[in-house]
């Protein structure tokens, strides 16, 4: 089964079933000597972890994560690190009815012709239980993007019709996780809260678009013409279970506006190379620029209702699938660490790459003759 590999200077696999013993991921490439904070990786995984609050899942999973290799005394060793994360809580039964049928909108369908077998038990596979094992590799990108001033942070600012248009400059992103919507604005949070039960409550779900911004951000990152910055996002974001459209910059808004109004304008601040806006998102031509890069997710309503829906089973006969189980009303709220591991994976992986190609070597800033900066940052020393 390919297609559980991401990244190419830092690579990770991911292996496991929802409803199978464990979940994990396999890091290459991580560089030796980074130290690999467990509690920093613990707090990562309780922020997506299930049963964390009224408005998600209540399948209760510690989500713990046991380092089987490539660290010592603390530090990663160069070597690949394997990470495991046991499922403990599992309700196989509550599948059973739909063992031989089609949820409308799940993978059901499309497995039993690809594979010809499917793992019915909570989707299997295409099962969000998935995305642990990226939270987890995430972790350890973010701890490694953090030494050179980078950072991805994630909010929910839309669900449903309701939505957050404010500056992400205007909202406090260290309050984030301080409501269980994940939506840092405290007014439009409780509007966000009593919408998704009252939709829980119908039995029903609903979508919405999580925002993020990626920060710190040096100039030169991206592999042009495949392998693009912004291209390399989008496939990361849109990998993502339940993800329905990505944006970033000006996004969708460009196609109505005029060349001279969308360009961003260079300019120099403090002997560094700028834009006086960033219609561009940060990325020009595939590459970084410098400067912000502001991005957002737009996410389904979740496939699984309780209301009786027409499908067919596995014989081509008419039948009717309920759902069952333990699911998200909304996913918005445990999406919003999953999409900042992604863009970590992302960043982490271009960074890599972008010392590889012998443009820095990770002791000292590299500048142009003419004085203007041209790499990333000087990693601070320990």
């Amino acid at each position: 089964m390919p297609g559980n590999h991401f990244g190419q200077a830092f690579r990770i696999s991911t292996f496991g079933e929802s409803h199978g013993p464990a979940l994990g991921v396999v890091i290459d490439g991580c560089p030796p000597g980074l130290t690999i904070d467990a509690d920093f990786i613990a707090a990562e995984m309780a922020r997506r972890r299930p049963g964390q609050s009224a408005l998600v899942t209540q399948r209760k999973e510690g989500d713990a994560v046991e380092i089987l290799s490539g660290v010592f005394e603390g530090r990663s060793t160069g070597t690949p690190i394997g990470m495991l994360i046991r499922n403990a809580d599992q309700r196989s039964k509550d599948y059973g009815h739909i063992a031989r049928s089609y949820r409308p909108s799940h993978a059901d369908f499309t497995y039993q012709v690809k594979y010809g077998i499917r793992d019915y038990r909570g989707g299997g596979r295409s099962s969000a239980r998935e995305t642990a094992a990226r939270v987890a590799a995430g972790a350890v990108a973010k701890l490694l993007l953090a030494q050179y001033g980078i950072h991805a942070r994630a909010w929910v600012s839309q669900v449903g019709e309701i939505v957050l248009d404010r500056p992400y400059a205007e909202l406090d992103l260290d309050g984030v996780d301080a409501h269980p919507t994940r939506c840092p604005d405290p007014a439009t949070a409780e509007r966000m809260e009593t919408l998704i039960r009252a939709v829980r409550k119908d039995g029903d779900t609903i979508g919405g678009v999580v925002s993020a911004v990626v920060q710190g951000m040096p100039p030169g990152l991206g592999e042009p013409v495949f392998d693009k910055l912004h291209a390399d996002l989008a496939k990361a974001m849109m990998g993502i279970n339940a993800s329905r459209g990505f944006e970033y910059g000006s996004g969708f808004a460009a196609a109505a506006m005029r060349g001279s109004a969308h360009n961003d304008a260079f300019a120099m601040q403090d002997n560094n190379v700028v834009t006086t806006s960033n219609h561009s998102g940060g990325i020009q031509g595939g590459i970084s620029n410098g400067m912000d890069i502001p991005f957002r997710v737009a996410f389904k309503p979740v496939a699984t209702i309780v209301a009786e829906q027409d499908s067919v089973d596995q014989d081509g006969n008419a039948v009717t699938v309920s759902g069952k189980g333990r699911h998200d009303p909304c996913v918005l709220p445990r999406a919003v660490p999953i999409v900042e591991a992604m863009a970590a994976l992302v960043l982490a992986d271009h960074l890599l790459r972008y010392r590889a190609q012998g443009h820095y070597d990770g002791t000292s800033e590299e500048v142009q003759s003419d004085g203007v900066s041209s790499g990333p940052p000087q990693k601070p020393t320990e």
